[in-house]
């Protein structure tokens, strides 16, 4: 009895619990569970995780060519074993296998084992045993996830996709009985080989199969005119780049995505495209990122160009961290926004600034004097931008991006300083896009939910499909930024529509209504475009992955295009729903952008964020006297007072009012007072020209002379006289414009400048050899 006990435990015990542990593949599917790319198991073998599923037609085939009685039998087949024994000893040799497709199983997962009758034995009694264990459909997917399929190739699923370029579920009679007779003698496929004996083979499972009824004369009368397969076909590499991802965590395991294969394919053929045309100028790398801002999945992924190795085909470059140009600069507007320091048409300066050593310029180095910020933005203006920054505080902005979780902004405010608005960050385009996303769902759940805010709205994406994204609690508390903080923003950047140059604007599609910025980082090394609808998020980098820079690699002209090709691929979306409870209507002075003043004729009625209520009134509109004739501004110590008009004059400082005239023609200085008057002798001058603390290098025409350098002022009153001191020396004097050419000598220089009223102001400056 003890021994029975024994053997009785011995034998259920006898079967490992996991039969096969052999590396496998990592495989991705698309949304819809359509491979998009696999990665080689560790061992050099095409062998896809075990798949709970078989076709239909395999599975006909494989029973009928391997085990007929497969349903009937415990294990083993009694009368198969006792026919192959008689048949081998007859001729000397193994002539006949007998194996059960159970036992076959067993024999897969004790690879290496010798041919012995022993070892038949072994395989009876573990077969008996998986019998009991699994049931008959399991032990079929044992059979087809491990079968060998010639070379490197096992399983059923990696077969049909080297040898057919498909699922196994799309394959017709013809090729699942090819793949059925393969494991019975593997060394059959190899192209080129053995095709008139796998031919045969196939038939006679195709006759067979006519026989017994299970396909009809015409099914088998084209199946045997189909041909054999004589290459085996690389599996697909759709989205390479998120393989390589995945694979970092998932190793060897079949993950399904949120990617959706249509989508993926056609941005892989724009990316294309444009690396054809790009790579002409040694461009070549690319990367696009698609996100659904409502589910917040990854439905495009493409990590960079089809380039070759020389030019790191492999790197994946969505998140590496690049420098940022400009692309955060919406979020420096959306703060300043948010935290009621300006409102949407704001005039900002946009003057020759210097802080410091640092000197930003514009793109186009050229100067408005004065700009709308929401202007300033969507033409993506340097000195405004560092102006406003320098203006809300370094520390304030930098704490609204660490909110924003952009891993890469590892120092500290000080590290990056004011070109923190113009990409003296890093960031990456995945943390990027899913700022955007955050942002543009922050909305969407605004106006989807009585006017509340997601407590974790700032989430990570996924392209996992079995990963849920979870966007917190309801709130009354905004998560970061307002939602009219960010409508505004995006109502800015909807306005962005053509490229600081002359060149036409080919690339914007007026019916789409998209948010979107461009960047290009210092010595044009990076090239951004971001753009966001009510439904997506798409962004794209272009550049060099080794960080070489070259002329033309400007985000407009080669990040730009890509990003409307891809929206041109995505549905239409509305616009956003203007979030109402976050705003109030309120007049505006349309010249300054500001709320209206008293002195403001000209106003607006517009929707600004509640913050921006307590922005000051209009500061550029005055209440001044004028004559009849508006020529000149009058008292009563020189006029009669029924003479005297009262006029509200938009004035601009005069640095500012120097450039804005020279874009806005329309603009009218502010009338000097008329000579029989006591007037108001208030003044104000500033330096155009040398800009403060700069080095200045003095080049020589063509005859060796060294040319001058040209002094120039924005003087308030500028008929007044100004008298020019180099290092307390005069050196001139000017009337009405207020210029002038000196020639220093090399060193350190201070300029003084003295009006006839006696206001000075003076500027060092610095001449180089």
């Amino acid at each position: 009895m003890v021994i029975i006990t024994i053997l009785f435990f011995a034998y259920l015990l006898c079967l490992p619990k996991q039969l096969f542990k052999d590396p496998t593949s990592t495989v991705i599917t698309s949304s819809n569970r359509e491979l998009l790319g696999a990665k080689i198991a560790k061992d050099g073998q095409w062998r896809f995780p075990h798949n709970d599923s078989i076709p239909e037609k395999f599975k006909t085939c494989i029973i009928q060519f391997e085990d007929e009685y497969f349903y009937k039998h415990p294990g083993f087949n009694p009368i198969s074993i006792f026919k192959a024994l008689r048949e081998n000893l007859k001729s000397g040799g193994v002539k006949r296998g007998g194996s059960t497709l159970t036992q076959q199983v067993i024999r897969l997962s004790r690879k290496g084992q010798q041919r012995t009758y022993f070892e038949k034995l072994k395989e009876i009694i573990l077969a008996t045993r998986l019998e009991l264990r699994d049931s008959k459909h399991e032990i079929l997917t044992y059979y087809s996830s491990n079968a060998p399929f010639g070379g490197n190739v096992v399983g059923l699923d990696a077969a049909s996709w080297r040898y057919f370029n498909r699922h196994a579920n799309e394959l017709s009679w013809a090729e699942s009985a090819t793949l059925a007779v393969l494991p019975n003698t593997p060394s059959l496929i190899y192209p080129g080989k053995n095709q008139k004996r796998l031919l045969n083979k196939r038939n006679r499972l195709l006759q067979k199969l006519l026989e017994n009824t299970i396909i009809d004369s015409l099914t088998y009368k084209l199946s045997i005119a189909e041909g054999l397969p004589q290459k085996p076909y690389p599996l697909p590499q759709i989205a390479p780049h998120l393989l390589q991802k995945v694979a970092q965590t998932h190793i060897g395991k079949r993950v399904e995505t949120t990617i959706n294969k249509n989508l993926q394919e056609r941005v892989n053929h724009v990316v294309k495209t444009h690396y054809n045309q790009l790579s002409q100028n040694e461009i070549y790398n690319t990367a696009v990122l698609v996100l659904d801002v409502k589910t917040r999945q990854v439905i495009a992924y493409v990590g960079n160009t089809p380039t070759d190795k020389a030019h790191q085909k492999d790197v994946d470059i969505i998140d590496k961290p690049r420098s940022t140009g400009s692309i955060l600069k919406p979020f420096l507007y959306a703060s300043m926004l948010d935290s009621g320091d300006l409102l949407p048409n704001t005039l900002v300066a946009d003057v020759p600034t210097q802080f410091g050593s640092y000197n930003p310029e514009n793109y186009d180095n050229t100067y408005d004097g004065a700009v709308p910020a929401s202007r300033a933005l969507s033409r993506s203006l340097n000195v405004p931008a560092v102006r406003m920054l320098q203006e809300f505080g370094l520390d304030r902005f930098y704490h609204y991006l660490k909110q924003l979780k952009l891993k890469d902004l590892k120092y500290n405010a000080n590290h990056y300083g004011l070109s923190l608005a113009l990409g003296g960050a890093e960031s990456n385009l995945w943390d990027l896009c899913k700022s955007y996303a955050a942002l543009s769902s922050t909305l969407n759940h605004f106006s989807e939910s009585s006017s509340e805010y997601f407590s974790n709205e700032f989430c990570e994406p996924t392209f996992l499909a079995f990963k849920a994204i979870d966007f917190g609690t309801k709130t009354s508390d905004k998560t970061l930024f307002d939602a009219a903080s960010i409508y505004l923003t995006y109502e800015s950047l909807k306005d962005v529509n053509r490229p600081e140059s002359d060149e036409s604007w080919e690339f914007f599609d007026g019916s789409k209504q998209i948010a979107w910025k461009t960047g290009t980082s210092f010595g044009f090394r990076d090239a951004w475009a971001i753009g966001t609808t009510k439904d997506y998020v798409v962004g794209v980098w272009v550049g060099n992955a080794d960080g070489e820079g070259r002329p033309g690699l400007v985000g407009v002209q080669t990040a730009a295009p890509i990003l409307f090709d891809v929206f041109d691929l995505l549905p239409n979306s509305d616009w956003f729903a203007k979030p109402f409870d976050e705003m109030q209507e309120v007049s505006i002075c349309k010249q300054s952008g500001h709320r209206a003043s008293p002195n403001c004729n000209d106003t607006k009625e517009k929707y600004i964020q509640l913050s921006g209520l307590k922005t000051k009134p209009c500061p550029y509109h005055i209440l001044i006297h004028v004559d009849k004739n508006e020529n000149f501004q009058v008292n009563t110590s020189c006029e009669n007072l029924d003479n005297i008009q009262h006029k509200s004059w938009f004035v601009l400082p005069p640095l500012m009012a120097y450039y804005y005239k020279t874009k806005n023609p329309f603009y009218k200085s502010l009338p000097k007072f008329r000579a029989d008057c006591l007037g108001d002798n208030s003044v104000s001058i500033d330096f155009i020209y040398p800009k403060a603390n700069n080095s200045i290098f003095l080049p020589k025409d063509f005859d060796g002379k060294t040319n001058d350098l040209i002094l120039k002022i924005a003087h308030s009153k500028p008929e007044s006289t100004v008298f020019w001191y180099v290092d307390e020396t005069f050196v001139g004097s000017t009337k009405d414009i207020h210029e002038l050419g000196i020639q220093p000598k090399p060193g350190k220089h201070l300029l003084t400048v003295v009006d006839e009223f006696g206001h000075e102001v003076k500027r060092w400056f610095d001449i180089s050899n």
